[in-house]
């Protein structure tokens, strides 16, 4: 086994964590502690990464490192956007393992596929919110698993004291417990989960970059499928859902509904600690950052309100099953050939434009929803 290492992507942005290890409550410890362990494990990844040339290659992980442990669960190495024809039957494969507060992945297994429930709540949830990410790609798009091919999804909960996340590091989901004061455990939502396998699938789809606009868009589309998730998991149409990000997240001491809202970005929270949630839903409010990491690499997690606005205004304008037209249509251009990995906001809406005209006509309600859902953000003029 080995010590893991999780990447930039996890599911609470690094500033809100700054902002509670700033405030020195009760739980600033613990938020400082989660902060010192991404960015003391992102290094040893970055580290790993150079040794091992990867990237950009269709290997099992962004950098090119998959934990020692993990590497034998994945048996091929995918080229990258491509899916082999799914099995007419399939079904997911599961396994959950407990890290007990430790930091080595992936810990005991204590539930692989077929196996009985056990009586630990965060190995229940994070064992059926797997399922229902699986259930998504499959039952909406035919995709059996991240990389179409049947990969094995394994968890580790438990990860940490008081870990205050959740992130995919390149081969499995790790979920903190939270602080129990601000954050709940990271298993209770189904979108977060689906969130960051999510960046499982863009991994294996599109090999988007984490930085800068691609790498909003890459938060973007983790959103927009984890909350496809839970309107599957759900049974609701686009216009019953909540359009939330984790809405399970905050305990009841933190003036917020979710972490994020795809559907009025940057009204999630605003609360005395954490501050008020700063998403633009258009680009007046687009935030030109550095690209490092003080600076949650460009801003990945604020500007990523902007593609978020639009496929909700797209997938509210079409109505019933948000995963149907406006999902397919971001769909398409994920697992299309010869998507850049650094594109920009612009090149994602001229390409979902082209996807939504291909797949439903030029004059279709699909196409006219995503062309008018970019121009109501300001991305397309």
């Amino acid at each position: 086994m080995t010590s893991a290492a999780p990447p930039a992507c996890t599911i609470v942005p690094p500033y809100l964590l700054e902002r509670i290890h700033r405030e020195g409550g009760p739980r600033a410890a613990a938020a400082g502690q989660t902060l010192a362990l991404d960015l003391r494990t992102r290094a040893h990844r970055e580290v790993r990464a150079a040794r091992r040339g990867g990237g950009g290659d269709g290997a099992p992980t962004p950098g090119g490192f998959v934990p020692l442990a993990l590497q034998e669960k994945v048996q091929r190495r995918p080229v990258p956007g491509a899916v082999e024809a799914p099995a007419a039957e399939a079904a997911p494969d599961r396994a959950v393992h407990d890290a007990a507060h430790a930091t080595t992945l992936p810990g005991a297994l204590v539930r692989a596929e077929g196996g009985a429930p056990t009586a630990d709540l965060a190995v229940t949830d994070a064992f059926d919110h797997l399922g229902a990410t699986w259930q998504l790609y499959w039952q909406a798009y035919r995709r059996d698993s991240l990389d179409g091919r049947g990969l094995p999804l394994v968890a580790s909960v438990h990860y940490g004291v008081a870990y205050d996340n959740a992130f995919w590091n390149g081969a499995q989901m790790v979920f903190g417990d939270g602080d129990g004061h601000y954050f709940n455990p990271f298993t209770a939502s189904v979108d977060v989960v689906g969130h960051e396998l999510t960046h499982g699938f863009t991994q294996y789809a599109a090999g988007l970059t984490y930085v800068g606009q691609a790498g909003a868009l890459n938060e973007s589309i983790s959103d927009v499928f984890g909350s496809l998730v839970k309107q599957l998991h759900l049974g609701q149409r686009a216009q019953d859902a909540d359009w939330l990000i984790g809405d399970q997240l905050f305990t009841s001491r933190v003036r917020g509904v979710a972490l994020r809202s795809l559907k009025a970005p940057g009204t999630a929270y605003d609360d005395p600690v954490l501050g008020k949630d700063p998403q633009p839903a258009d680009m007046d409010g687009y935030v030109d950052l550095p690209h490092d990491d003080q600076h949650d690499s460009g801003g990945v997690h604020t500007n990523s309100g902007i593609p978020n606005h639009a496929f909700y205004l797209a997938a509210t304008a079409l109505g019933g099953n948000a995963w149907e037209q406006a999902g397919q249509v971001w769909y398409d251009v994920l697992t299309s050939p010869g998507l850049a990995k650094d594109i920009g906001f612009a090149g994602f809406a001229g390409a979902t434009v082209d996807a939504a005209a291909t797949r439903f006509g030029a004059d279709s309600p699909a196409a006219r929803a995503v062309h008018e859902a970019w121009l109501a953000v300001k991305v397309l003029s």
